[in-house]
């Protein structure tokens, strides 16, 4: 049985401070529950998200328009996910031209949680 990863606030809180430069403060500690949250929900007991790739998507999602810090929100969400892949034990290849253009997408509302669920597939 796959791994099945579940985070805080304080996994997101380290994301950010690790792999975001410029020390960005949360400006919306709201967003990151949200995240949080909707990664994780189920219904009637089955996960609404099932697979490492789909939770990573819907936390890019969630953080990419909802923005939870003062600057390179649109960064952190692409490192969210990835970094929640790697946790979840899938090795991530991509590169930042694919990421930059996914998160753009999620942003202008070009791309729902399902379709960047399968672009990030591809990721690992």
């Amino acid at each position: 049985m796959p791994l099945v990863l579940f985070i805080d606030e304080r996994w997101l809180l380290e994301v950010a401070q690790t792999l975001v430069p410029g020390d960005p403060d949360v400006t919306d500690y709201g967003a990151l529950a949200a995240a949080v949250a909707r990664h994780k929900h189920s219904v009637m007991g089955t996960l609404v998200y099932e697979a490492a790739h789909h939770r990573a998507a819907s936390l890019l999602h969630s953080l990419a328009r909802v923005p939870a810090l003062d600057h390179s929100n649109e960064l952190f969400a692409a490192q969210v996910a990835y970094a929640y892949l790697n946790a979840s034990g899938i090795q991530v290849k991509i590169g930042s031209q694919e990421a930059i253009g996914l998160v753009g997408d999620v942003v202008a509302g070009r791309r729902d949680v399902r379709q960047v669920a399968e672009a990030l597939k591809n990721w690992g």
